[in-house]
């Protein structure tokens, strides 16, 4: 099932590109942060996307490369998903098919350990609902990690491994938009990859094959 707030969205939605520009002016977990200290930089959000997107990328947070450039997944993590997903660039940053809308829209720091922060908590039910009304036309939904999961998905028992095997039954079960769920393309997740073949021997060809569908329009 996909989350509730594609059940709820306004029938007058506001334009992607408004919510968006509103969005990339947001200050609010710098300046009047809900949960925790304040984001110890300048907010930079980092979103994709456009009325006529027909894949939406839900995924994580921005890293570090992402935030100096202000372009989504320029980084090695953008790299390995392009060629999960069988896309160039140019077809991965054609907003007018692709969006692109992380949990938590800015960087948010890094942590003791050098890996970064989750998604700052403020964000999404602040901004999710509207940016999501502004893609009438999703084909499919690649939900990247757990945070991305558990809102789209909901809460599910044995975290991101098992609900990521559970593909075949969340994809069966989805109305349009269909979801497929995905770890995160991040190195650090190389050991889960090597334990988990199953991933790229059986998801992967699947997940391209519905990425193309979705991008050429082909599954209305």
């Amino acid at each position: 099932m996909i989350h509730p707030t594609f059940e709820m969205m306004p029938a007058h939605a506001e334009p992607f590109e408004a919510t968006a520009a509103r969005l990339r002016a947001c200050r609010l977990c710098r300046d009047a942060p809900l949960f925790g200290a304040p984001l110890p930089h300048e907010p930079r959000p980092v979103v994709q996307g456009s009325a006529t997107a027909r894949l939406l990328i839900a995924s994580q947070a921005p890293g570090n490369r992402a935030h100096r450039s202000g372009i989504p997944f320029s980084d090695p993590s953008g790299r390995r998903l392009r060629a999960w997903l069988g896309l160039d660039e140019a077809a991965f940053y054609d907003s007018g098919r692709v969006a692109i809308l992380p949990m938590g829209a800015c960087f948010p720091g890094l942590d003791a350990k050098g890996g970064d922060r989750p998604p700052r908590r403020e964000c999404a039910p602040t901004w999710r609902a509207d940016l999501l009304a502004g893609l009438p036309r999703l084909d499919l939904i690649l939900v990247i990690g757990q945070y991305a999961q558990a809102w789209h998905l909901g809460p599910r028992p044995g975290g991101l491994t098992e609900t990521v095997a559970r593909w075949r039954a969340i994809l069966a079960a989805s109305a349009r938009p269909r979801v497929l769920p995905l770890p995160h393309p991040s190195w650090r997740n190389n050991g889960w990859l090597r334990t988990n073949p199953w991933f790229e021997a059986e998801l992967l060809p699947v997940l391209r094959a519905e990425v193309a569908a979705a991008m050429a329009g082909e599954t209305e």
